[in-house]
């Protein structure tokens, strides 16, 4: 993976303009977690929320990527690798947030279930 990569490239780009949110689908962290730890605070400084999506349930990694989402004000979720409709709709509550806020993303989990109350309940 190269988390980092693309932790630097959101910082860049969030130097030029607003990026409301960064998303992250993955299954592993090869790179230094401290590292990582510090570009997601970094990002968090700057209002940038990470959503990390696992796929598989490797604990190290679930860790990891929970630290992202709470030194963001983002969210953290695990999803069933055979399941693109649950990605979808993750990927959708994102989208909903980034363009309209927590009350969007409020709105959008009264009409779409746990996967997305999952989600809100973690954002800040």
């Amino acid at each position: 993976t190269q988390i980092g990569k693309i932790f630097k490239h959101t910082l860049r780009q969030t130097e030029k303009e607003r990026v409301n949110a960064l998303v992250f689908v993955g299954d592993c962290i090869e790179e230094d977690i401290d590292k990582l730890c510090d570009l997601a605070g970094k990002l968090g400084v700057m209002g940038v929320p990470i959503f990390v999506f696992q796929e598989g349930d490797d604990l190290a990694a679930a860790n990891g990527f929970k630290q992202f989402a709470r030194l963001t004000g983002g969210a953290h979720c695990q999803f069933d690798p055979g399941s693109a409709e649950e990605l979808k709709l993750l990927l959708a509550a994102v989208a909903i947030y980034a363009s309209g806020g927590l009350k969007a993303l409020e709105d959008f989990k009264d009409r779409s279930g746990a996967s997305v109350a999952r989600i809100t309940s973690q954002v800040k």
